[in-house]
């Protein structure tokens, strides 16, 4: 929120190319050519784009090929006047006297003009930024928000980036990856915000290996993680550019790699997946509400079988007596041990969820619901399972189906089954063991240097402000501050007027 310096154009277009240049340094997404142009192509000139809202720059049935076409037939004083009256006749004609300006211009998607001895850049309003890239991005459903989403074009991608946060504090670095693919990442940060000492860290960890090929976003995120035996992804994925922006926003960066439409956010911690962006679209209460839902239903989907376990098997007396008469009924006929019972159906349930994701459209979604149904209902007219266990079961697949990124579900459905054999070996005892093991595990876990549970350790480092957007979310004006993966210097985010 610091007050920025503002540079005159001087008419000298060295000076003046400067400004801009230093403006958008560290942004590969960035064009800026010299040209000449005049009758004996004696006056030199700057053209300043976004690559992606410029793609036919040279065809002369673009708005910008007529116009240079049009200034290639006129000596100095006429090209200076004919901008100076908009003589050419460009509808939204814009002056700007000073670079911010003009870099302001550039970031709205159309083109600025420098020509040397005219003291203002002239805008040359073009196509713009790409709209409706994908629709509906089908695994981070909101219920309020875009419905843009990442495309395999890297270069798209950047963009919509660059639409939502149109500020030249905005960089993008570009490198490549793969000694014979030769991928585009980009890794993308805002000046200013990041902490040095995370660029540095991602940096050495994207230079510290060789390796044929990079083909999707996913064998970076491997490559570069640390705690590689670690169940619980350390970076996080997303295929919303909204979700990218917000993270660059409390000072986090975001990779974004060619050919796939999954982003890279980190560091990561464990609260970040559990909000979702329509968490601030939505008023506060409602949030909260469903933030609470998503954090059981991420301890449910991790202990609901195993807690079933420890409580039928070895620990009866803490039920009511009608509950446990009624589960002895609906156990009568059944051949098999309750574990027996519960690893059946908890694989037949896993074998439906990787079926109804190979298989295509809407026969995917159908054989995960009626599959589920036929194969549920024909198991306990058998005898093979009990009702409850099909309840159990059920229960624990919506759960893990309520925790908003895939990556981060798939921990919980692989603890499950360990939480299960504990359970079943050492009852409740057990089933402490395991959730102690898994606590244990998570309080000295890290993505990139930061805690992952953060903001519930170390909150008082930001004085306990990155508590109100945790467990329940705060309104808006009450998130004054960024979270404390941002500069100190630049935690603050929101003050009235």
């Amino acid at each position: 929120m610091e007050e920025q310096r503002q540079h005159r154009f001087t008419g000298k277009i060295k000076t003046d190319r400067a400004y801009l240049t230093e403006i958008f340094s560290d942004c590969s997404d960035m064009k800026m050519k010299d040209m000449k142009i005049g009758r004996d192509k004696e006056i030199s000139c700057f053209l300043v784009y976004i690559e992606i809202t410029m793609s036919s720059i040279m065809f002369r049935t673009t708005a910008i090929g007529n116009f240079l076409v049009r200034l290639s037939d006129m000596d100095a004083g006429e090209i200076h006047e004919a901008l100076a009256e908009n003589a050419l006749g460009l509808s939204d004609m814009t002056l700007y006297e000073t670079a911010e300006e003009a870099a302001q211009g550039v970031l709205t998607g159309d083109a600025v003009f420098l020509v040397d001895g005219f003291d203002r850049a002239f805008k040359i309003p073009d196509k713009g930024y790409p709209g409706g890239v994908v629709k509906d991005v089908e695994s981070e459903k909101v219920t309020r928000g875009s419905n843009e989403g990442f495309t395999d074009n890297i270069k798209i991608n950047t963009a919509l980036m660059r639409k939502r946060l149109q500020t030249p504090d905005l960089k993008i670095e570009q490198m490549q990856l793969g000694v014979r693919t030769n991928t585009l990442v980009n890794l993308i940060y805002m000046k200013g915000i990041v902490r040095p000492e995370l660029l540095r860290e991602i940096k050495k960890r994207l230079e510290d290996f060789e390796v044929d090929g990079i083909l999707e976003s996913g064998m970076v995120e491997q490559l570069t993680e640390e705690q590689w035996l670690s169940p619980f992804p350390q970076v996080q994925t997303t295929r919303r550019p909204d979700r990218a922006v917000m993270a660059v926003l409390e000072g986090k960066a975001v990779i974004l790699v060619n050919n796939t439409p999954i982003g890279l956010i980190l560091p990561a911690d464990y609260n970040s997946f559990i909000r979702t962006t329509d968490d601030y679209y939505n008023r506060a209460e409602i949030a909260s509400f469903s933030r609470l839902i998503r954090y059981i239903a991420s301890f449910l989907a991790m202990s609901l079988p195993g807690l079933y376990l420890a409580v039928t098997n070895f620990h009866t007396q803490i039920l009511p007596t009608t509950l446990l008469l009624s589960f002895a009924a609906n156990r009568q006929g059944v051949p098999f041990p309750a574990v027996v019972e519960v690893l059946l159906m908890e694989l037949s349930f896993e074998l439906l969820r990787e079926a109804g994701v190979r298989l295509p459209g809407t026969l995917g979604n159908t054989i995960g619901i009626v599959g589920g149904l036929i194969i549920g209902q024909a198991a306990v007219d058998a005898n093979i399972v009990s009702p409850i266990v099909v309840i159990v079961v059920a229960f624990t697949a919506l759960c893990s189906f309520s925790i908003p990124n895939d990556d981060f579900a798939s921990a919980f459905r692989l603890l499950k089954f360990a939480v299960i054999g504990m359970s079943a070996w050492l009852g409740f005892y057990g089933f402490l063991l395991a959730m102690l093991a898994v606590l244990i595990h998570l309080s000295q876990l890290k993505s990139y240097g930061m805690p992952y549970l953060l903001p519930f350790v170390g909150a008082e480092l930001n004085d306990y402000q990155d508590e109100r957007d945790s467990l329940v979310r705060f309104p808006l004006f009450a998130l004054k501050r960024r979270p404390i993966n941002a500069r100190k210097s630049q935690r603050i985010r929101f003050r009235r007027k």
